[in-house]
């Protein structure tokens, strides 16, 4: 997990572990709702989970996929304590390890690395999103497929084509389309 990444001594670890939340969720089992205040950080342990929006016409518009070994949250939410505008949910049955806002506040002031890969985290982050914003504006649907494929390693096998379709901002027609061309190629 966490001590992959960053170097953290034993206390830290034990530290981590006591204040973390294993949580085991199915299929399609909501984190969070659009009008609940998000307050966990959560880390994927295993299995696959998305943040989407709804639009008015209760169309899905997936924001992000959160795969093994990731990290989610709704940022905005969590951290100013507001309602979110999102909904968060399990594409897979998910083992997930989860922090409240304040005991991972607590350990973000006890253990410096950990301060450190968060933030690293959150500007990775902000990176992967102004760099899919540019791209969701400035690309063909094909380059955003071929750049979905790239990002998503393995990811058609785990999700149904209309989700990956939302995720891109084409119908699903487009992305038929895209993917027998491909496939002819």
């Amino acid at each position: 997990m966490i001590e992959r990444s960053i170097p953290l001594s034993d206390e830290d670890i034990n530290l981590i572990s006591s204040v973390v939340i294993v949580k085991r969720v199915q299929k399609k089992e909501l984190l969070l709702r659009a009008g609940e205040v998000c307050r966990f950080k959560i880390f994927i342990n295993h299995g696959f989970l998305r943040t989407y929006r709804l639009d008015d016409d209760g169309n899905e518009h997936i924001l992000q996929f959160s795969n093994e070994q990731s990290w989610t949250t709704e940022g905005e939410s969590y951290a100013n304590i507001l309602p979110s505008a999102y909904y968060i949910d399990a594409l897979e049955d998910s083992e997930l390890l989860m922090w409240t806002k304040d005991s991972f506040d607590q350990l973000l002031d006890t253990i410096p690395a950990l301060r450190s890969f968060s933030e690293q985290l959150i500007f990775n982050n902000l990176h992967a999103s102004r760099n899919r914003l540019y791209k969701a504006i400035s690309s063909s649907p094909e380059e955003k497929y071929e750049d979905f494929v790239k990002t998503y390693r393995g990811i058609l096998q785990r999700v149904p084509l209309r989700m990956i379709a939302s995720y891109l901002g084409v119908s699903l027609k487009t992305l038929t389309r895209i993917r027998q061309a491909q496939l002819q190629k």
